[in-house]
């Protein structure tokens, strides 16, 4: 909490002039979304100084791109959190809501986060499918559905760039996914075709139970 104050205070020469958020940061998105993204924690200068998820850094950029395209989101990119952006069918949320130093929050931080997306996770009952973006993320979703009873281990789930899993009997979709951070992005490590297979596959999986009712319905009529 200190860290992402002082962020606030000292600022990055080219925001100088921006009044900086610096307070956890919410998730945001459609209450009635079929689709949650869980990422790690807000950028510095991103989300930390703008007040919304994957707002205003280069991972928000690579992420809403590939959200647009994927029709869940209206526009491609995302500034500020009065640049008009609506998620459709889809919610953002985080492991922890604080900015950390070096993007590596701690035990206890992630800890005393925690509930606020469980929580979230408690007021989106419409929620099909779960895109992981980084291992942490995804590490903290399985842990509350251990903790819930839902699975019985954590370990039994590993993380790999693309992996599906449905986790119980009726739980949503897991699909792990590398987070779009610039580390990964700069050298290769996620592209853009990488990260679009992943929504892809979150899209077929919302589509398919519609396309199974009208199925039946076309066998049933007449």
């Amino acid at each position: 909490m200190a860290y992402r104050a002082e962020v606030g205070r000292i600022k990055r020469r080219a925001y100088r002039d921006w009044e900086y958020w610096a307070k956890p940061v919410p998730g945001f998105g459609d209450p009635a979304a079929r689709l949650l993204l869980i990422g790690l924690a807000p950028g510095a200068h991103g989300a930390n100084r703008t007040g919304r998820m994957f707002t205003g850094d280069s991972s928000g950029d690579f992420l809403y791109k590939v959200l647009f395209a994927a029709g869940f989101a209206s526009q491609p990119t995302s500034t500020s959190r009065d640049d008009g952006l609506q998620l459709i069918d889809a919610y953002i949320s985080a492991a922890v809501r604080c900015a950390p130093p070096d993007n590596k929050p701690t035990v206890e931080e992630i800890r005393t986060c925690r509930p606020y997306l469980e929580r979230e996770l408690a007021l989106l009952p419409h929620v099909q499918v779960v895109v992981a973006l980084g291992r942490l993320a995804f590490d903290v979703y399985l842990g509350i559905l251990r903790d819930q009873g839902k699975i019985a281990r954590r370990s039994s789930f590993r993380f790999a760039h693309g992996a599906a899993h449905r986790p119980a009997p009726g739980s949503p979709l897991l699909i792990s996914s590398y987070h779009p951070s610039q580390q990964n992005t700069s050298t290769g490590k996620l592209t853009a075709p990488m990260f679009r297979d992943v929504f892809e596959r979150a899209r077929r999986e919302l589509r398919a139970p519609t396309e199974a009712r009208e199925a039946t319905g076309r066998s049933g009529a007449g």
